[in-house]
């Protein structure tokens, strides 16, 4: 156990230092671009030209290509910014707010994906574009939690001061998320149950898994080409107000 904290250390001050960062993030930088440029072409034409139609929904199924996928990036973005604020708030880990506040815009773009595309397949299905289903409604909590975030980083002068009080709303949004993975087992919902946990059943053909997991692949790489982006970004503004406030201070 003391190997395992020690190793996760060592981690965490390894990423403390941006230029040591920056060059990493540079080396890696190309490798996931590619990664997310393959992997959702090759997700897109396999989802949505070679895997057969679904036997009940026919070609409307095929929105699950990009609705999944970007309902999992909505909720594992969140907990990645929940963790990095919570190391920003406790450790004052130096890369660990502007971790958080890059990936926000990014979670928030993936939610609002994820209902529009849950949107435009319920209205085949259900008949109707809106239901307040637990799962729809926990799922918009999340981009107002986002929007908050966004936005409450963004209304101090004090860029601590604002990472501190979204770091908070963070840690405290946080809850939503079990609500949002369990509230189709504990509700009667009109959502589908999890799709993940039904590679194994007959019900989904196993044609159908590749384009799904090839997309989740691709919203995760893409998820990281921009947020190495927004860090350089957020870094060099960092960088470029410390000079300013030296300089006055001088």
């Amino acid at each position: 156990m003391a190997t395992k904290t020690k190793k996760a250390g060592i981690g965490l001050h390894f990423f403390a230092n941006p230029a040591r960062f920056l060059r990493f993030a540079r080396k890696i930088f190309p490798w996931v671009a590619i990664v997310a440029v393959a992997c959702i072409v090759a997700a897109l034409v396999l989802g949505l030209a070679v895997v057969p139609a679904d036997y009940r929904q026919g070609d409307a199924y095929r929105i699950i290509f990009v609705h999944v996928p970007a309902s999992y990036m909505a909720l594992m973005i969140y907990v990645i910014i929940a963790l990095a604020s919570a190391a920003g708030f406790i450790w004052r880990h130096p890369l660990a707010d502007l971790i958080a506040k890059s990936s926000a815009p990014i979670g928030a773009c993936f939610t609002f994906i994820s209902l529009v595309t849950g949107s435009l397949w319920g209205e085949p299905m259900w008949g109707t574009w809106w239901v307040w289903d637990a799962r729809i409604t926990s799922m918009l909590v999340l981009l107002f939690l986002y929007l908050g975030y966004i936005a409450l980083n963004s209304a101090y002068d004090d860029p601590t001061k604002g990472a501190r009080a979204s770091a908070i709303l963070a840690l405290v949004g946080a809850v939503n998320i079990p609500i949002i993975k369990f509230s189709v087992d504990w509700w009667n919902t009109l959502h589908q149950p999890a799709t993940i946990s039904k590679f194994d059943r007959p019900s989904m053909d196993a044609s159908m898994i590749a384009p799904l997991l090839l997309m989740v692949v691709g919203f995760i790489a893409y998820y990281l080409a921009v947020l190495i982006i927004r860090l350089r970004s957020e870094i060099a503004a960092r960088r470029i107000r410390n000079l300013r406030l030296a300089q006055v201070g001088g």
